[in-house]
């Protein structure tokens, strides 16, 4: 008997001479693409569609295919479709709820190949033609409205988590349909039928949590960007009055875990590369090679997931609790990870951690594990990643992650924990390799005040960008983030024991010449108080030491001297040191933020894979269910 083969919906049989048989899903789609209505002669036929497997290679690859005349001929039975989906999609079937799972994956698979399919034949228009191309003008209100009550049933509901999986891609597949999610008219039906609840209840819920907690943290991200300026947004306005303890602690769980995976990425291919022949290579000729060796170790950045973890902190006041709430340091706590498929590289890290590395953030904690929080990884991924601003998009990571920080700066709890004595870590920042400066053990790094390691980030972006293309942007965004922790710590009385000499050094530094001249010399004339300071006591610790016959002075002598001297001390009077101006994002950073919500939102459907989710995978959930 002769073998078959399956490929592109063809069944192939081995001999040559008969003519390639096509899959019955197969030929319902060509009977879809004809002109007449594909239930005249057979009233069943949406019904049977929806129990077949359906077939996305073929689907899209015939959507495709077609140009723009041809699919508007048929548009009358692609927004048959579209709505016979959603019907299916709805249905319940008490007693056959193997045909209900069924339909509803079918229906799902189907929705993402219609929408997909269409918005590449669109690419150029609004999103008015995609609604009417899909469902129709007339229909499109109660279209949408049932289909977003089906999907916030099925997350909501307990049960299949591939069904889950499928609508949360749908839900991003339709989200990232424009370039520009804010000309997607789409997304006002989504706007009115709100999923935000069932977005949190999966956060707050560990089980979905670790299975769909990355898609449901990058939707939300996007949904609340939907013409955030423009109109009341109701995903912004929900999202800043949660209060919910599990529902944020899931949300920042997510974020650390993908976070925490970049930077274990990073770290491996630190240690591949020191260990490689490279590695050996470089130290023979004295370290050369030192900036070509740390350009070749760069990870591909998670624009996506940083911008919910601004989203989150900008707008929700509770959220910063969360980013001091301890975990166990992700990366020492080691679970058995069975190996992923290889995925194709994302531009901007849209593609979400294995479920079991995220399960294993959430294992209890052990005193013999260093402990860490979301703020701690937060600051290791912004070291890595603020080391190369040469790249575009490490650049917008790099200047995101000074605003996140520039907005915990200006939260009065925030600073709270970020100078509490009783909280201290070790955070081992990564540091660029640099020929004048060895790298520092981890080993040594003392445990200090969290605020500490926010300063020391601060004068590891200066010192390491003395360039000529001098980053103004970012250095600037440096300079106020520690502006704002020292008004904090004047406010509120603050002595902090840090290494000032390094910062002071590194802002001497960077106002010597360059590209900024002018602005440095300004920073130069307003250090007036420093220099009146240094030229005051020099003289008279010079002085004392002379006397004494010292050769160095410790702490405790030099101290005695200042004190001695201070009263003949003289120092200019300068109004409104302590106060600055508030972070505002309409009215600086919007054009900022509108090119990378569309940079973010056209890799998120660029790697949507629909792909790895198959009706076997929900017929064995449905085994175990039942």
């Amino acid at each position: 008997m002769a073998q078959v083969e399956k490929r592109g919906g063809l069944l192939r049989k081995s001999s040559a001479s008969k003519k390639p048989l096509k899959e019955k899903v197969v030929l319902m789609y060509d009977e879809i693409f004809m002109t007449e209505d594909p239930s005249k002669c057979s009233p069943r036929f949406w019904e049977e569609l929806f129990l077949m497997k359906v077939n996305l290679e073929y689907l899209e690859g015939k959507l495709e295919s077609l140009d723009g005349e041809e699919l508007m001929k048929i548009k009358d039975n692609i927004n048959c479709l579209f709505q016979h989906c959603i019907q299916a999609l709805g249905e319940e079937h008490p007693i056959r709820v193997v045909n209900a799972l069924q339909n509803s994956f079918s229906s799902l698979q189907t929705l993402c190949a219609l929408i997909r399919g269409v918005h590449q034949k669109n690419k150029s228009t609004s999103g008015f033609d995609i609604i009417n191309m899909l469902m129709g003008f007339d229909k499109a209100e109660l279209c949408m409205k049932n289909l977003m009550e089906s999907l916030d049933s099925l997350l909501c509901a307990e049960g299949s988590e591939s069904l889950k999986s499928l609508c949360l891609k749908l839900l991003l597949c339709l989200v990232t349909v424009t370039d520009n999610i804010s000309q997607n008219t789409i997304l006002e039906y989504v706007m009115i039928n709100s999923i935000f609840e069932a977005i949190l209840q999966i956060l707050s819920h560990p089980p979905s949590r670790r299975e769909h907690g990355y898609d449901a943290v990058v939707l939300l991200a996007l949904l609340v960007n939907y013409r955030k300026y423009e109109s009341v947004n109701p995903y912004i306005v929900k999202l800043s009055i949660v209060d919910d303890e599990a529902t944020l602690n899931g949300m920042g769980l997510v974020i650390a875990q993908a976070l925490s995976e970049y930077n274990r990425q990073y770290k491996d291919k630190e240690e591949e590369h020191q260990s490689g022949f490279f590695s050996a290579l470089t130290n023979m000729v004295g370290s050369m090679f030192i900036a070509d060796a740390h350009e070749k170790i760069s990870v591909q950045t998670n624009e996506a997931i940083l911008l919910a973890l601004y989203e989150a902190v900008h707008l929700n006041r509770n959220f910063i609790t969360v980013l001091a709430q301890s975990h166990p340091e992700m990366g020492l706590v080691t679970t058995p990870v069975s190996p992923a498929p290889t995925t194709p590289a994302t531009p901007l890290g849209t593609t979400p951690p294995s479920s079991d590395v995220i399960s294993s953030v959430e294992l209890p904690l052990d005193a013999d594990v260093q402990t860490s929080n979301l703020l701690i990884t937060f600051l290791k991924y912004s070291s890595i990643v603020m080391q190369d601003t040469k790249d575009e998009h490490r650049l917008h990571s790099g200047k995101l992650c000074l605003i996140i920080l520039t907005c915990i700066a200006e939260d009065q709890y925030a600073n709270a924990f970020l100078h509490d004595d009783n909280m201290n870590f070790r955070v081992n920042l990564h540091r660029m390799p640099m020929r004048h400066r060895k790298k520092a053990a981890d080993k040594n790094l003392p445990c200090r005040p969290l605020v500490c390691a926010v300063l020391d980030l601060m004068v590891e972006f200066i010192v390491t960008h003395m360039m000529k293309e001098f980053p103004m942007d970012l250095y600037v965004r440096c300079i106020q983030v520690v502006h704002k922790l020292l008004c904090y710590q004047k406010k509120c009385r603050v002595r902090l024991h840090y290494t000032w000499r390094e910062l002071w050094s590194v802002l001497r530094l960077s106002t010597n010449a360059g590209q900024w001249k002018e602005a440095a010399s300004k920073v130069t004339h307003a250090l007036v108080n420093i220099r009146a300071i240094i030229n005051h006591f020099n003289p008279k610790i010079e002085s004392y030491a002379a006397v004494n016959h010292i050769s160095q002075l410790s702490e405790e002598q030099v101290l005695e001297v200042v004190r001695a001297n201070y009263d003949t001390l003289t120092l200019k009077l300068q109004d409104g040191l302590d106060q600055y101006e508030r972070y505002s994002e309409q009215h600086k950073e919007a054009a900022f933020f509108k090119e990378l919500v569309r940079s973010i939102s056209t890799n998120v459907r660029r790697n949507l894979a629909f792909h790895t989710l198959s009706q076997e995978v929900l017929l064995k959930e449905f085994s175990t269910i039942s």
